[in-house]
């Protein structure tokens, strides 16, 4: 089979990764309102995080979906990550019955219920670390990997190389995906940490977590920044950013970036990454912008450099 060559010079398609933090329903119209008059190539809706977050339903989703493609955007349903209950297989048995959209794996439960029934790409939370376990996730049909979070990209390039990639059975090429942007998901429990840290049960949580916009931040006992609590999710305190890392993302082979969104001035970041990776404009001073349009910080980019997590690397 012949191999490919990358194209510097392509597009580098921008995904809105699914809203992480519960939102009320009218702020989250308002949010895809929003997205569908913006750069994004693609759009992943669904509740990635807590079955008991239903400001919409499934019915809701697909009907939001179909709008954002009547509006030009490619749209992807995202499983639950954490699959606890019949209620949760349900769920995901519904998404496989529907016939207009790509469906996000991120448990291996997903998976089976999935492949050969819908397009499949295969999530961020799924431990593909290695050429081997990708390969086997293409015999299900995946066309698209979202790398997990922790992979360095020059382990990208290993895993499915630019000039070997993946392929499906009947010979086509899995996408890379790679987290650009928004706070890393670094762990999921059946326990609730925000219902926790409220001194309430998980079944009698009051939606706490809906004044938490962004999450709970943390901090450590010398008052830095450490964790943010999402419900059941655990995530980084720093936002990990890639904004200043275009030629190292195009030479692992990254054909698409993902930004998980933010409450506040995430239409900017949108803009930002279409101007930088798409456009040739200067990646100085923007993400310093943000801060003043209320996008959390500090910004990290340790793990794509092969570095702690927390870090920062201008390189």
């Amino acid at each position: 089979m012949a191999m490919t060559t990358p194209d510097t010079a392509a597009r580098m398609a921008l995904t809105v990764g699914p809203v992480l933090y519960h939102w009320s329903r009218n702020t989250l119209m308002q949010f895809y309102a929003d997205m569908a008059d913006s750069p994004a190539d693609t759009i992943v809706l669904g509740e990635a995080v807590c079955a008991r977050r239903r400001e919409l339903r499934i019915d809701d989703w697909l009907a939001l979906g179909r709008e954002l493609v009547a509006a030009g955007k490619e749209v992807v349903l995202v499983a639950q990550t954490l699959i606890e209950t019949e209620a949760d297989l349900r769920l995901i048995e519904r998404q496989a019955e529907q016939p207009w959209f790509a469906v996000e794996a991120n448990d291996a439960s997903a998976l089976q219920l999935l492949a050969g029934k819908v397009r499949l790409v295969l999530g961020p939370h799924l431990n593909i670390h290695s050429r081997a376990a990708l390969l086997e996730h293409a015999d299900l049909g995946a066309t698209r990997w979202v790398a997990p979070v922790e992979l360095s990209l020059d382990t990208l390039a290993l895993v499915n190389p630019p000039l070997d990639p993946v392929r499906t059975p009947e010979g086509t090429p899995i996408v890379t995906e790679a987290w650009a942007f928004g706070r890393l998901p670094l762990a999921f429990s059946a326990r609730c940490f925000t219902a926790r840290h409220h001194h309430l049960p998980r079944d009698d949580c009051n939606f706490r977590c809906l004044a938490d916009p962004d999450g709970l931040l943390l901090s450590s006992t010398e008052g830095q920044p450490f964790l943010v609590l999402n419900g059941t999710q655990t995530q980084s305190a720093g936002v990990h950013n890639l904004l200043n890392a275009d030629s190292a993302l195009r030479a692992a082979g990254v054909t698409r970036l993902r930004l998980s969104p933010c409450a506040q001035g995430f239409g900017q970041v949108l803009d930002d990454f279409n101007a930088v990776i798409n456009a040739g404009a200067p990646a100085l001073a923007r993400d310093a912008a943000w801060c003043a349009l209320g996008v959390p910080g500090p910004f990290i980019n340790g793990y794509a450099h092969r570095q702690p997590g927390m870090s920062w690397s201008d390189t």
